[in-house]
Protein backbone atom coordinates (compact mmCIF):
# COMPACT_ATOMS: atom_id res chain seq x y z
CA UNK A 1 0.00 0.00 0.00
CA UNK A 2 2.70 2.33 0.45
CA UNK A 3 4.96 1.64 -2.52
CA UNK A 4 1.62 2.16 -4.05
CA UNK A 5 1.27 5.56 -2.65
CA UNK A 6 4.75 6.37 -3.35
CA UNK A 7 4.53 5.16 -7.09
CA UNK A 8 1.12 7.34 -7.63
CA UNK A 9 3.50 10.34 -6.09
CA UNK A 10 5.73 10.32 -8.12
CA UNK A 11 4.23 9.57 -11.42
CA UNK A 12 1.90 12.84 -10.24
CA UNK A 13 5.28 14.81 -9.84
CA UNK A 14 6.75 13.60 -13.17
CA UNK A 15 3.90 14.70 -14.61
CA UNK A 16 3.87 18.51 -12.81
CA UNK A 17 7.36 18.58 -14.34
CA UNK A 18 6.32 17.90 -17.74
CA UNK A 19 3.67 19.91 -17.83
CA UNK A 20 5.82 23.00 -16.04
CA UNK A 21 8.49 22.39 -19.16
CA UNK A 22 6.49 22.05 -21.94
CA UNK A 23 4.32 25.15 -20.65
CA UNK A 24 8.14 27.31 -20.65
CA UNK A 25 8.94 26.47 -24.14
CA UNK A 26 5.76 28.25 -25.79
CA UNK A 27 5.55 30.88 -23.12
CA UNK A 28 7.88 33.18 -25.13
CA UNK A 29 7.59 35.37 -27.87
CA UNK A 30 10.47 34.17 -30.40
CA UNK A 31 11.06 35.37 -34.16
CA UNK A 32 9.74 32.80 -36.74
CA UNK A 33 10.47 34.67 -39.31
CA UNK A 34 11.77 38.20 -40.28
CA UNK A 35 11.35 40.13 -43.92
CA UNK A 36 15.51 41.48 -43.57
CA UNK A 37 15.76 37.29 -45.70
CA UNK A 38 13.55 38.71 -48.54
CA UNK A 39 14.10 41.91 -48.32
CA UNK A 40 17.48 42.87 -47.63
CA UNK A 41 17.23 46.84 -46.44
CA UNK A 42 19.24 49.35 -49.28
CA UNK A 43 21.23 51.77 -48.74
CA UNK A 44 19.59 55.42 -47.78
CA UNK A 45 15.72 54.09 -48.17
CA UNK A 46 13.66 53.90 -45.42
CA UNK A 47 12.00 50.54 -45.00
CA UNK A 48 9.73 48.64 -42.42
CA UNK A 49 10.85 45.42 -41.44
CA UNK A 50 8.26 42.39 -40.15
CA UNK A 51 9.15 40.32 -37.47
CA UNK A 52 6.78 36.94 -36.70
CA UNK A 53 6.62 35.92 -33.55
CA UNK A 54 5.47 32.77 -32.38
CA UNK A 55 2.38 34.75 -30.27
CA UNK A 56 0.64 37.79 -29.96
CA UNK A 57 3.21 41.00 -28.72
CA UNK A 58 1.83 43.72 -26.43
CA UNK A 59 3.57 46.38 -27.87
CA UNK A 60 2.69 49.02 -25.12
CA UNK A 61 5.11 47.13 -22.95
CA UNK A 62 7.89 46.01 -25.72
CA UNK A 63 10.47 48.68 -27.04
CA UNK A 64 12.92 48.08 -30.14
CA UNK A 65 16.33 49.66 -30.97
CA UNK A 66 18.38 49.89 -34.27
CA UNK A 67 22.09 49.41 -32.61
CA UNK A 68 24.67 51.17 -35.03
CA UNK A 69 28.45 51.27 -34.66
CA UNK A 70 29.84 51.99 -31.28
CA UNK A 71 26.85 50.40 -29.95
CA UNK A 72 24.46 53.53 -30.48
CA UNK A 73 21.16 52.64 -29.31
CA UNK A 74 18.36 54.03 -31.39
CA UNK A 75 14.67 53.61 -30.31
CA UNK A 76 12.79 52.58 -33.55
CA UNK A 77 8.71 53.21 -33.57
CA UNK A 78 7.00 49.92 -33.77
CA UNK A 79 2.98 48.90 -35.53
CA UNK A 80 0.54 45.73 -34.85
CA UNK A 81 0.79 44.22 -38.00
CA UNK A 82 -2.07 42.61 -40.54
CA UNK A 83 -1.65 39.12 -39.36
CA UNK A 84 -1.28 37.56 -35.59
CA UNK A 85 1.82 38.24 -34.24
CA UNK A 86 3.29 40.18 -36.56
CA UNK A 87 5.27 43.72 -35.33
CA UNK A 88 6.61 46.18 -37.87
CA UNK A 89 9.12 48.06 -37.20
CA UNK A 90 10.35 51.59 -38.88
CA UNK A 91 13.82 51.68 -39.84
CA UNK A 92 15.23 54.97 -40.93
CA UNK A 93 17.30 55.87 -44.10
CA UNK A 94 20.74 54.28 -43.70
CA UNK A 95 24.08 54.40 -44.48
CA UNK A 96 26.32 51.21 -45.41
CA UNK A 97 27.27 49.19 -42.61
CA UNK A 98 26.36 46.57 -39.86
CA UNK A 99 23.50 46.79 -37.56
CA UNK A 100 21.34 44.91 -35.38
CA UNK A 101 17.84 45.41 -34.48
CA UNK A 102 17.53 44.57 -30.63
CA UNK A 103 14.08 43.86 -29.19
CA UNK A 104 12.70 43.66 -25.66
CA UNK A 105 8.59 42.24 -26.25
CA UNK A 106 6.37 40.59 -23.91
CA UNK A 107 4.37 37.91 -25.12
CA UNK A 108 0.50 38.51 -24.08
CA UNK A 109 1.01 35.74 -21.57
CA UNK A 110 3.46 38.79 -19.93
CA UNK A 111 6.69 37.13 -20.69
CA UNK A 112 9.59 39.12 -21.24
CA UNK A 113 11.62 38.17 -24.53
CA UNK A 114 15.11 39.55 -25.45
CA UNK A 115 16.71 39.27 -28.39
CA UNK A 116 19.39 40.57 -31.77
CA UNK A 117 18.99 40.48 -34.97
CA UNK A 118 21.76 41.33 -37.02
CA UNK A 119 21.81 42.64 -40.79
CA UNK A 120 24.16 44.31 -43.10
CA UNK A 121 23.23 47.32 -45.28
CA UNK A 122 24.77 47.23 -48.41
CA UNK A 123 24.53 49.13 -51.97
CA UNK A 124 25.98 46.04 -53.95
CA UNK A 125 23.38 42.61 -54.34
Amino acid sequence: MIQTLFARLGLFLLLGLLFVNSSAVFAHAVVTESSLKQHPIEVNHQTEVALHFNSGVELALSKVFLVSKGDVFHPLDIARGKKPGQMLIKIPALEEGDYAIKYKVFAADGHLTEDVIRFKVSAQR
